[in-house]
């Protein structure tokens, strides 16, 4: 899967957001800002109902993966999730994680290596670790706030693809039914991230970044609404997508996971 200018559509997306809420009316925050000099601090457990699109690639065998979330959920072995976030006054420190570990997904196999045209079903395992740490610091702090931050993202993935079904007899170079591999990779992202009020106790959120390293592109945009109910916690929801294009010899990932998210935030 390769996305039409990620680069160029990730670059505006960021752009209307910030211009969005630059128009915002400009009048300083009020309680927001009494308490500047104080850490504060939020844990946010959360669920990122996302689906996968892409394609990868082991051994050179190469299997597309196109997998909804109820897909994802019926082959779901482990998974967490988890934000946390700290604040002084205008510095912000991130901490992302997301770890999911997906077994006997259905693959599309197309062509063996070495010339060998059998066509197979294949089945997908996957483990997935994405840890993302930020700090940044707050560029704008009216009534919309903006953030702008440093990013750098770790990723880990075992993935394996079983023979299922065979239209040809020695499927793989060696013989065997399976194919498995281990890759694990640093990307750094510049990131921008905002908010502003829409209504009572309701804010619009947005983040976008985009970056490279392992990856030869990496990107991510997210949109949703924040309602602080209570003083210290808060519901969350919204969309994000996550593309991350990774190639190491004959090990690929190009892959896409979009999707709801919806967590809840702990303040203190």
């Amino acid at each position: 899967m390769t996305p039409t200018s990620p680069l160029r559509v990730t670059t505006i997306l960021t752009t209307l957001l910030v211009n969005a809420l630059l128009c915002a009316t400009p009048t300083m925050a009020g309680n927001d800002n009494t308490d500047n000099d104080k850490w504060q601090f939020e844990i946010t457990p959360y669920l990122f109902a996302a689906s996968m699109d892409g394609t990868v690639g082991l051994r050179g065998i190469s299997a597309d993966v196109n997998m909804s979330f109820n897909d994802i959920w019926e082959r779901l072995d482990q998974a967490a999730m988890l934000r946390m976030s700290a604040r002084n006054n205008n510095w912000v420190y991130v901490l992302d994680a997301i770890y999911f570990k997906i077994k006997d997904q259905q693959a599309s196999y197309w062509q063996g290596p070495l010339g060998n045209t059998s066509t197979a079903q294949l089945n997908a395992e996957m483990t997935q670790q994405v840890y993302s740490l930020a700090a940044g610091r707050r560029v704008l702090d009216q009534k919309a706030k903006v953030e702008v931050l440093g990013v750098a993202r770790y990723t880990s993935l075992a993935t394996s693809l079983n023979l299922a079904l065979t239209t040809g007899s020695n499927l793989l170079p060696d013989g065997s039914r399976a194919v498995s591999g281990k890759e694990s990779w640093w990307d750094a992202a510049i990131a921008v991230q905002a908010s502003t009020p829409i209504a009572s106790k309701w804010d619009l959120v947005g983040y976008a970044d985009v970056g490279g390293g392992g990856s030869k592109l990496t990107y991510q945009l997210l949109a949703g609404v924040n309602w602080q109910f209570t003083k210290p916690v808060s519901a969350k929801f919204g969309y994000r997508y996550f593309y991350q294009d990774y190639q190491n010899g004959t090990f690929k990932w190009d892959m896409a996971d979009s999707g709801a998210y919806l967590g809840i935030g702990f303040k203190f």
